[in-house]
């Protein structure tokens, strides 16, 4: 047994463990993180997390462990989050780095993501459940909790961390043009005017992003971080490490695809009611999310020098940032069933 998980482990609990895996999670030199699996008999154990970077520290730890609680009050499954036994989240030492260290209890649940290897198994067991997951969404933005000062990982027009230059967003509308700059020339008066397009909705909204509702959310719902029971069904969430307060338009927009925003803002609709300045917000939104997001980079990357492809894609993302674009029916009663593109 490794003596310092041993020795981190003791000031958590007086229990002798008696078996550790560690599962290093780690994104570079500076965002070292690891799980450490411990079990200290025949019940399913705890998970010591321990990281070094910048987001995360005992303020921060606080608001995940109040999320996990306000979460498992709406009958969601999420991990208690402990302190030590003084009461605090500790700073430790481990494989030579100072971390902020706290403990979970193991999920009884089981991820989602199973053992999906291929798009088409994740798309199907992400439309089995993502009726729970918008339910369960829509009904932690209802309760418009403001008990967080520091913002989730899909933050607008602010940054998560200190080491962040922008928010996720403006980052990748920047790689979009930086990428846009090197096209052929016959393409330059489009890709200018699409930025310019861009801009401005971004400009516009920021006006007015303040005022949108919002609440506090776990913020990172990937088919690895929802659990389902023996059955498949829906349980609980768990990884809070990008938790923190957002505007719900915006979180429920980012966790979507362009082609499932309409139905994620039906779904939330039943359990959550949208403000009118939601209702005028959301074009805005979408259009500040989607056009010129990573993905949509990618697509453009892929048509190489195929000048009669470029000329269509980039008239379609234009399309995207000009043509009429309205979600009211999706966000009152109004909504009728049947799905549409968003574009």
């Amino acid at each position: 047994m490794d003596a310092d998980i041993v020795r981190i482990f003791s000031l958590f609990s007086d229990a002798a463990p008696s078996d550790a895996q560690v599962i290093e999670t780690s994104r570079g030199d500076r965002d070292f993180r690891a799980a450490v699996i411990v079990k200290t008999g025949p019940g399913p154990g705890y998970v010591l997390k321990l990281a070094d970077n910048d987001f995360t520290f005992p303020d921060k730890i606080a608001v995940w462990q109040r999320t996990a609680e306000e979460y498992r009050k709406l009958g969601v499954w999420c991990p208690r989050i402990f302190r030590d036994r003084t009461g605090v989240f500790p700073t430790v030492e481990f494989r030579g780095r100072r971390c902020a260290a706290y403990m979970e209890e193991c999920s009884p649940f089981r991820p989602a993501s199973g053992d999906l290897d291929d798009e088409k198994q994740t798309a199907a067991v992400y439309g089995r459940l993502k009726r729970d997951i918008w339910h369960m969404t829509g009904r932690v933005a209802a309760q418009h909790f403001d008990y967080s000062p520091y913002p989730s990982g899909y933050c607008l027009f602010e940054t998560f961390c200190p080491s962040d230059r922008t928010d996720e967003v403006l980052e990748n509308a920047l790689a979009w043009r930086e990428y846009a700059a090197t096209l052929p020339e016959e393409f330059r008066e489009r890709t200018d005017r699409i930025w310019r397009l861009w801009t401005d909705n971004r400009a516009a909204l920021e006006k007015i992003y303040q005022s949108l509702p919002s609440s506090v959310f776990q913020a990172d719902l990937n088919l690895t971080n929802i659990l389902v029971d023996d059955e498949g069904a829906f349980a609980g969430v768990y990884d809070f490490n990008l938790c923190g307060r957002d505007v719900f338009l915006n979180y429920l927009m980012r966790e979507n695809s362009a082609s499932g925003i309409r139905e994620a803002l039906r779904t939330a609709s039943e359990v959550y009611r949208f403000s009118e300045a939601e209702i005028r917000a959301a074009p805005m939104m979408y259009r500040c999310l989607k056009p010129l997001w990573y993905t949509r980079l990618k697509a453009l990357k892929k048509l190489g020098d195929d000048r009669r492809a470029i000329a269509a894609f980039l008239e379609e993302t234009e399309r995207s940032l000009t043509g009429p674009l309205d979600f009211r029916a999706d966000m009152t009663a109004e909504a009728q069933g049947g799905d549409q593109d968003a574009g």
